[in-house]
């Protein structure tokens, strides 16, 4: 089990490029638990919010205030990218590195790697090249190895973008018993129905902004807004 989460508000959180607006004003309270499904069209400013979350995105005004240090805070996060970077070692390596990184005993590691390898399914391929994987086992290496750490918040962005419907599943399960153990999930998609699957609560993104926010049931039964309920059904939004 992880320790008690950690929250986050963002005041007043601008992003500029090129003199453009691209993310903000957004005004946000995000709170101890739960997962969280940020959604919106193409352009709405969803990866540069978790970026800008995460603290790898310059902003332009406003603040963001984690309840903890921002040591602190930024030991206890991960980021999982659409495209899984993987390190040009085996999957065993790739698995204890982070590990490394924090000094954990190389007992507790060699146990943990055992473990999360087992989880998805790569236990038999531990000495693997980890760059020669299929790209579902790469998003899934991705996934164990940010887990690995035990976070308190994930941040994934379109995990399942270019995945066949068995790695989805898989992936969605692997999501869905972290957040049982007390993992706090932020994750960006485009499809609808794995955000009705997972999500405890919605953030719905237009023109870089939170245009619309609440619980799944209902944000999915009921939008309040004329854009939310077109974006649902399947219409371009602008």
């Amino acid at each position: 089990m992880v320790e008690p989460q950690m929250t986050v508000t963002l005041a007043d959180v601008v992003v500029k490029r090129r003199g453009k607006t691209v993310l903000g004003p957004v005004n946000l309270d995000l709170g101890t638990d739960g997962f969280t499904i940020v959604i919106g069209p193409n352009g709405a400013g969803k990866t540069t919010l978790l970026k800008v979350l995460h603290g790898v995105e310059r902003i332009s005004a406003g603040t963001v205030n984690w309840s903890l240090p921002d040591d602190q805070a930024r030991q206890a996060q991960a980021y999982v990218f659409q495209s899984p970077i993987m390190l040009r070692r085996s999957v065993r390596q790739n698995l204890s590195y982070p590990l490394q990184l924090l000094g954990v005993p190389k007992s507790e590691i060699a146990h943990r790697v055992t473990h999360w390898a087992g989880q998805i399914g790569l236990e038999d391929a531990l000495d693997f090249p980890a760059p020669r994987l299929s790209g579902g086992e790469k998003q899934k290496l991705a996934l164990a190895r940010a887990l690995i750490r035990h976070p308190k918040v994930l941040f994934l962005d379109e995990p399942c973008a270019n995945l066949d419907g068995r790695s989805t599943r898989e992936i969605e399960a692997l999501l869905s018993t972290a957040t049982q153990a007390g993992t706090r999930i932020i994750m960006t998609t485009h499809n609808i129905g794995q955000a009705e699957r997972l999500a405890t609560n919605v953030l719905f993104l237009l023109n870089g902004k939170v245009h619309e926010r609440g619980t799944a049931s209902g944000f999915f039964n009921a939008p309040h807004t004329p854009e939310a309920r077109a974006f649902l059904k399947g219409d371009i939004v602008e």
